[in-house]
């Protein structure tokens, strides 16, 4: 039998009435658009948004407007059919991928929108894997239907093949590209249409041209979910069909469950399509009923004003979307705002109100809302309160940061906080004017508190401020951004890419001793290695595995986590160049404590010398981050673009054409790329165009100029 829906249960619980989703996509398929319409549509605003004007909700940031893309996550809120609607909408440039991690971290459903004409781009597919590692079930939708070469088949058939779903298609376009003026409903069967330029819809019969494939397409439609669902094959094998509402049910169930997607269309810059996807938001994606606890460490013990390390004990448990149970939420945004600090959080669990204090559980420390505020991009709406399923920015904590867990002091709890990629690219920034020096410094601090991807250190050797982050553009924006909230003149330095150093041969049974004896309390410690380059897939998304095999008790436990603190230590600056090592296993099998000198620092300097001595034998190698680049470029242009490509180290993997453009995809050093998109407009005539992602490390040739330079 099905379990309950939320809106069974709307009537009983009003959080089956609170749908917390995001708009996902590739850049330029159409999300800011989508989200200003439903905006619209939903009564939050009086007039319709446009990117090409610079008048969208969350685009807000000046330089959103100016570059026309979004680049920090919105959240917005609006109310349809009876539901609330918390939608966060997330940037589609690769250089931006953390805030789609963290916006993904709290949400419960998504919309992932695909260009008609290009359907599955590069982007597009690394924000669904995003989406399927956080198990957030998802609908698409096929947008710009009224583009020159817009087809729904092939795009999704895109979506079958590049990202391995059933695609369960349940509208029928009326009319092609120019002409596409409405949907054939597939699960209710009636005509949607959207006649005339202000997108007004009206409802009607199927037209009678459309009634023999509509018919088709339905027969398949439901075939393809009863092969998915237990309660429509039930149904199907009695009767031969499915009712609307058993259509409608198991639509629901499969999409929450993640077998397959429910695929809409429409043309959201034509105010098309956007009604039947507000409809499939409240019927088809979870509440936050109907998703899993959200689970976490329970803290007893924990000493307020100290780090959760000092916990005397810890158990994994569950926190159920409830507002009389324990409060629980977790920050996944901190932004600077005239109204002062906004922490942006997802309340998972509980209630919180004005002027409580609540436990910032890594940090140990107690924080106290002063204010609480609905979020509506760049304009807030104080409340009262905010209950489990909320998604709202908070006044008040002053350390919080993206990440941390915000829980009631009575039942701390500890949520796993979303992950941060590590960036790939720096550049050297200081102030022109000594004097703004201390200023730049404090503004670079709040830059990285925002936004966890950018990193700041210190360059030890030349004494340069390095700021780090995921591309070129991700460094520009941020810079920009201090010039222009800061005031700040600012000097940049040219972009150095993020190198690895990793061995390529096993070293077994180095011994390392360490003693020392100054006058006071001695060190002694003695350890054994082994020290081995990571078997691909090994670690999983690991770079550094150790283990122990000392037996007898030689070396005590404690000690043991000292040995591999220090080999996490000596990670950080490679023999080549003094870049981070990685893919890396170590196993601790032997050593030697000495009564009254041995202690775990003493330990862990052994195992950061030893690791570096190992390294230093084990021939390392140079890794450079990769790109995986898809060019896009008149088809007359594909021969210049392919010998570029070669002279920039690139491996070809793929070359299409349709419809007078070809499309080349390619493995790109990305210390190769910097520069290429004024390049590649100069040999297309303005016409070519660029995207990539992240295509992991690669083995800088020995003997290069990139090797030289990189040590």
């Amino acid at each position: 039998m099905r379990t309950t829906t939320s809106q069974d249960r709307q009537s009983v619980n009003p959080l089956a009435a609170v749908r917390n989703l995001g708009i996902l996509a590739h850049v330029d398929a159409g999300k800011t658009t989508v989200t200003e319409r439903i905006l619209f549509l939903a009564g939050s605003t009086h007039k319709r948004g446009e990117v090409h004007e610079g008048t969208t909700v969350t685009d807000f940031d000046p330089q959103e407007r100016e570059r026309g893309i979004t680049i920090f996550a919105a959240a917005v809120s609006c109310d349809w059919a009876g539901h609330r609607i918390n939608l966060i909408d997330t940037p589609g440039h690769v250089d931006f991928a953390d805030e789609v991690e963290r916006s993904l971290r709290v949400l419960d459903g998504a919309v992932a929108v695909f260009d008609a004409v290009a359907g599955v781009e590069p982007q597009s597919e690394s924000v669904w894997r995003q989406a399927d590692r956080h198990g957030v079930p998802r609908l698409a939708f096929v947008n710009k239907l009224d583009r020159t070469g817009a087809d729904l088949d092939t795009a999704v058939a895109s979506i079958r093949e590049r990202l391995g779903t059933v695609p369960l298609v349940v509208q029928l376009p009326i009319g092609q590209e120019e002409g596409f003026t409405g949907v054939v409903d597939l699960v209710r069967p009636r005509a949607l249409r959207w006649p005339g330029g202000q997108g007004t819809l009206t409802e009607g019969p199927v037209p009678e041209e459309l009634r023999a494939e509509a018919e088709l397409r339905r027969r398949l439609l439901v075939e393809a979910v009863s092969e998915l669902d237990p309660v429509a094959l039930e149904e199907f094998c009695a009767t031969g069909t499915l009712t609307g509402d058993t259509l409608a049910a198991a639509l629901r169930e499969v999409t929450r469950t993640g077998a397959g997607v429910v695929v809409l269309c429409g043309s959201a810059y034509r105010n098309r399509g956007i009604e039947p996807l507000l409809d499939a938001v409240v019927d088809y994606l979870p509440s936050p009923l109907d998703v899993p606890p959200v689970r976490g460490t329970s803290v007893r013990g924990t000493s307020v004003g100290g780090p959760v390390a000092v916990a005397m004990a810890a158990e994994v448990c569950e926190r159920p979307a409830d507002p009389a149970a324990p409060f629980a939420a977790l920050v996944f945004k901190v932004q600077a705002a005239p109204t002062g600090r906004l922490t942006v959080l997802r309340v998972y669990s509980g209630t919180v109100r004005k002027g409580e204090v609540v436990v910032d559980v890594a940090a140990g420390r107690t924080e106290r809302i002063a204010r609480i505020l609905r979020v509506q991009a760049d304009r807030h709406f104080e409340v009262e309160r905010a209950v489990a399923g909320d998604i709202v920015a908070v006044v008040g904590p002053k350390a919080a940061r993206a990440g941390a867990t915000l829980c009631a002091p009575s039942a701390p709890l500890l949520l796993e906080p979303p992950t941060v990629a590590d960036p790939v690219v720096s550049v050297a920034v200081e102030a022109r004017r000594s004097t703004d020096t201390e200023r730049l410094v404090a503004a670079l601090a709040r830059l990285a508190e925002e936004d966890p991807s950018l990193v700041v250190r210190g360059d030890a050797e030349t004494g340069q401020t390095l700021l780090s982050g995921m591309g070129e553009l991700h460094l520009e924006v941020a810079v920009e951004k201090i010039r222009r909230a800061q005031g700040l003149e600012v000097t940049v330095g040219r972009p150095q890419v993020a190198y690895r150093e990793t061995p390529t041969r096993p070293v077994t049974g180095l011994v390392y001793r360490h003693v020392k004896q100054d006058g006071g309390a001695g060190q002694f410690a003695q350890v054994v290695l082994d020290v081995a380059p990571l078997v691909p897939g090994e670690g999983g998304a690991a770079e550094f595995v150790f283990g122990s095999a000392v037996i007898g008790g030689r070396v005590p436990q404690e000690y043991v986590r000292a040995v591999a603190a220090g080999c996490r230590d000596a990670l950080l600056d490679g023999p080549l160049g003094g870049h981070p090592v990685t893919g890396v296993r170590v196993t601790l099998t032997d050593g030697a404590t000495h009564v009254k000198d041995s202690s775990e620092q003493a330990f862990r300097t052994a195992g950061r010398l030893a690791l570096r001595e190992a390294l230093r034998a084990g021939a390392m190698v140079l890794l450079e981050p990769m790109t995986e680049v898809t060019v896009t470029v008149p088809e007359d242009a594909v021969g210049g673009v392919l010998g570029d490509l070669a002279a920039r180290r690139a491996r070809i993997t793929g070359q299409t054409s349709r419809g007078g453009t070809a499309q080349v995809t390619a493995v790109v050093p990305l210390a190769e790329l910097f520069g290429y998109a004024t390049r590649l407009r100069g040999r297309t005539q303005g016409r070519g165009t660029f995207t990539g992602r992240p295509a992991g490390y690669a083995p800088v040739p020995s003997g290069s100029a990139v090797a030289a330079r990189a040590r």
